[in-house]
């Protein structure tokens, strides 16, 4: 996997983790999939943080999503 793609997939899991832990705690259980989402995203970032060779910075992330965004779609 390329670090772009994990760093907007890791983007992406965490984004996807906060409707679920907040259902989960609004329903009043054990929020597994909001976890391991959460767990997982962080990962994903941490990964390509350190696995890239410059790392990246916040103004480079708009960047990052669009770009992978557009290898998706071609």
């Amino acid at each position: 996997m390329d670090t772009d793609t994990a760093v907007v997939a890791g983007l992406m899991a965490l984004l996807f983790s906060i409707p679920a832990l907040i259902a989960a705690w609004s329903d009043r259980r054990r929020p597994y999939a909001g976890t391991l989402l959460l767990f997982t995203g962080c990962a994903l970032i941490v990964w390509a943080q350190r696995s890239a060779p410059e790392g990246y910075r916040l103004d480079q992330l708009p960047d990052v999503v669009y770009g992978v965004i557009g290898a998706l779609l071609r």
